[in-house]
């Protein structure tokens, strides 16, 4: 084992050189941002099949994704920089400097809802009808894309020695802000190198993304009303976001009694969520019932 090493030693699983990069005619290439490509890929072509299963037209999905896209990712950067402020505010250029990474999924979602929004109101779109498409690709981007943090050690909880905590050196960790005293103080050697024991909690995500999309794969062909499959997605995310944050060491926080951002915003999708979908129940019984 090495400090490029990491393992998940009570399934006995042990992979002893992960890099963070693969070098292609003498330029870098984080593994981080070929992850996060796939899952925008195979993210985009699920949506775009399932505008053709809806009749609808590919060149207007497509358009929806293009700028859902470019607007998320202005949205993520936007998102993380206001919450991590003080690491930018002496030096405002680095605002700019994605390839050191910062993006946030909540500003992502946030970012690519307001692109899409103006989008169909272009096209004349119904944005419910599209979105209960779009978010089934976001589970698919966003279950692939935690796996970016596994290359690069981050996005992990606190101390675990569960069957499926994570080993990592010491060495390798981003930062030692996120590395808590119960990690140091119990730490492992695997030939020679100290490694501390974690919840791999972009794992957690992953897992939790997975059961989501497969459960609204096959819910939303039992769709009522627009918009169903698009807050069950918020909702359901949202559920599996409060727990998986209040397990990491390296949430962004916000100004409020010391709660992590993303814990607050899940709780209050998940409460829109509920009062649009019961409403949305019952409107149907009732139109069922007239």
């Amino acid at each position: 084992m090495t400090e490029r090493s990491i393992a998940f030693s009570h399934l006995g699983i042990f992979f002893k050189d992960v890099g963070k990069s693969i070098n292609l005619f003498g330029i870098d290439i984080a593994y981080y941002g070929i992850v996060i490509s796939m899952g925008m890929v195979l993210a985009g072509a699920f949506v775009l099949y399932d505008g053709v299963r809806k009749k609808q037209k590919q060149d207007d999905y497509l358009d929806v994704l293009i700028w859902g896209l470019i607007v998320g990712i202005i949205g993520a950067r936007a998102y993380y920089v206001i919450f991590s402020w003080e690491a930018y505010r002496n030096n405002l250029i680095s605002v700019l400097y994605f390839r050191e990474g910062g993006l946030a999924i909540y500003g992502g979602i946030i970012g690519g809802i307001i692109g899409a929004i103006i989008t169909c109101r272009v096209k004349k779109l119904k944005f419910f009808d599209v979105a209960d498409s779009v978010c089934m690709g976001l589970l698919i981007g966003q279950l692939i894309g935690r796996w970016g943090n596994f290359f690069n050690r981050e996005a992990f909880g606190g101390y675990s020695d569960g069957l499926l905590s994570m080993q990592i050196p010491i060495a390798a960790v981003r930062s030692m802000d996120d590395v808590t005293a119960e990690m140091l103080s119990n730490t492992v050697f695997f030939d020679g190198v100290e490694f501390i024991s974690v919840h791999p909690t972009f794992l957690y995500e992953s897992l939790w993304n997975l059961a989501v999309f497969l459960f609204l794969f096959f819910w939303r062909r039992r769709r009522k009303f627009f918009g169903e499959i698009w807050f069950m997605y918020l909702g359901l995310y949202g559920v599996g976001r409060l727990w998986i944050e209040g397990l990491r060491t390296d949430s962004l926080r916000s100004v409020f009694f010391g709660f992590r951002v993303s814990q607050l915003l899940s709780l209050i999708l998940i409460l829109i969520s509920i009062v649009y979908l019961l409403y949305g129940y019952a409107k149907k019984k009732g139109e069922a019932t007239c």
